[in-house]
């Protein structure tokens, strides 16, 4: 059975929104969206590049960033 979220775990939620840069995200992926230079996410302010993760990790950072702009 599915539960919705508790007052808690919304207001976790609110907080790590409110401590990450700003949206929108992009992942941009070598290869993919552009033929040189780093895979990264274009956010609203800095641009963040990853070590060690995968494609498919990098778009779920980025997307996950879209979904959740409280």
């Amino acid at each position: 059975m599915v539960e919705g979220l508790s007052a808690f775990q919304l207001a976790e939620m609110e907080r790590r929104c409110d401590g990450a840069t700003v949206a929108p995200w992009k992942s941009y992926v070598e290869g993919r969206d552009h033929s040189s230079g780093d895979s990264f996410i274009m956010t609203g302010a800095n641009d963040i590049y990853l070590s060690g993760a995968s494609i498919g990790d990098q778009d779920f950072i980025a997307h996950a960033r879209q979904i959740f702009q409280l």
